[in-house]
């Protein structure tokens, strides 16, 4: 073995001084992530499309959804909820004890109707509730809210999907996201208007789909 000139370092020496170098950094930088509240609702109903179901949201509005059947792997993509949805989401959250110590499920014997988690996280801390049906009037209005959210996110990559695979496919879909609009089951149904102008101008789509889609537009900017 050679030995080391005096003065020089060995390459292990200047890797361990880079590590400490970059641990020490990394120490003086915080992380965005400290301190905030992060929520995330869940859902899994085998044999239904989609099986599998989770939103999470942060209190700064970083946001991901990822809707699939179990089968598939996981692939959470990044969306947007407006301030107001995201506040009235942190805010029955919190009527709610941040899910602490919290039973919600009726414990009687009813259908099946999915298994449905509502999570908190903050500061390294978590809770979590998991139930199939409640009659608790914040948990549901939560739940109501998710669910919605998850509509809308469906109803958009179904758009989406038709529009790249199945053109004959948009008039069924647009039906579909019509009776939804209907209902009010969309927390933000604008979010819906690009896709809704693209199959309103595309030339490739029946007469029919595309007027439907600019009535749809119509109903959800008058709505506002």
């Amino acid at each position: 073995m050679k030995p080391t000139p005096s003065g020089a370092l060995s390459r292990r020496s200047v890797f361990e001084i880079a590590i400490c170098l970059l641990l020490a950094f990394a120490a003086t930088v915080p992380s965005s992530a400290a301190g905030e509240a992060v929520i995330t609702y869940r859902k899994i109903f085998k044999g239904s499309v989609p099986e599998s179901v989770e939103i999470k949201l942060s209190q700064s509005g970083k946001c991901t959804f990822d809707i699939r059947q179990l089968s598939e792997d996981p692939a959470p993509a990044a969306f947007e909820i407006g301030q107001p949805i995201r506040d009235k989401i942190f805010s029955l959250a919190a009527e709610l004890g941040n899910f602490k110590n919290l039973d919600l499920d009726v414990h009687r014997r009813i259908a099946n109707l999915g298994e449905k988690t509502f999570r908190y996280e903050k500061d390294g801390e978590a809770h979590e509730v998991t139930f199939n049906y409640t009659v608790n009037t914040a948990a549901s209005q939560l739940l109501a809210i998710f669910e919605g959210l998850a509509r809308q996110q469906d109803h958009l990559q179904t758009l989406q999907r038709a529009m790249k695979y199945d053109r004959l496919g948009v008039n069924d879909a647009l039906l579909d996201l019509d009776g939804d609009i209907d209902n009010k089951a969309l927390p933000e149904p604008e979010r819906l208007l690009p896709v809704l102008e693209q199959i309103g101008n595309d030339d490739h789509i029946m007469d029919m789909a595309r007027q439907r889609a600019r009535a749809i537009a119509a109903k959800i900017r008058d709505g506002k």
